[in-house]
């Protein structure tokens, strides 16, 4: 195997991002170029938290990822999708896990990531359930950061009336406009490939379209 010159070089430059508060590396042409390299890689991202900082994927491993704590149940067929945790308390566990000084910032996009309107459907005068739609978060990037504590967040979205006919997507959006969606036939697959999703973190979303997604 031929030996990689900047090897070494590289696997200090992740040593010092990880022992900076602030993700910081100096700015000379060596360093910066180690950067282009490791982000070309996909094992650093710009992180979401420090101004001209940066995160490793290797750092992003250890945090926890976030959904329906019963989604197994779900899963199982021991409880039905009305029973699933809320996004709400979902987002509220997200909350609770990052440092105290990111709390405040995340608290500032509950609207986007946890908060949906409500669409009643009606058949016959009868309001039905409403669609199925239950978040999820997980440690990441794409073209733009991540939400507070470097995490993308998406959803599992039931897109018709019917649950069994109408289909199934899931989609996972970084801070601003970078997305990836997949879309499945039933809530089985969709449940299915959640579990790969969530497996898989951390990623860059650029990354998922070996799991069949696709970029927005």
């Amino acid at each position: 195997m031929p030996h990689d010159p900047y090897a070494e070089f590289d696997h200090n430059v992740l040593e010092m991002i990880e022992h900076s508060p602030i993700g910081a590396v100096p700015r000379t042409p060596a360093y910066q170029d180690a950067l282009g390299r490791l982000r070309a890689s996909h094992q650093v991202y710009v992180d979401a938290d420090h101004v001209d900082g940066f995160v490793t994927v290797r750092s992003l491993a250890v945090r926890p990822c976030f959904q329906a704590a019963n989604l197994g149940e779900l899963t199982a067929g021991a409880i039905d999708t009305d029973a699933l945790e809320s996004n709400a308390s979902i987002f509220n566990r997200y909350v609770a896990s990052l440092p105290e000084a990111l709390r405040a910032k995340a608290e500032t996009t509950r609207l986007v990531v946890a908060g949906r309107p409500a669409h009643h459907r009606k058949h016959g005068g009868i309001i039905a359930h409403d669609p199925v739609h239950t978040l999820f978060l997980v440690p990441g990037a794409g073209i733009n950061p991540g939400i507070p504590g470097n995490y993308l967040h998406g959803s599992v979205l039931q897109l018709g009336a019917d649950p069994d006919t109408g289909g199934w997507s899931i989609h996972l959006h970084d801070r601003d406009d970078g997305a990836a969606m997949c879309d499945v036939p039933t809530l089985r697959d969709a449940l299915a490939k959640l579990e790969e999703v969530i497996a898989s973190a951390p990623f860059h979303l650029s990354e998922l379209g070996a799991l069949g997604f696709r970029q927005n």
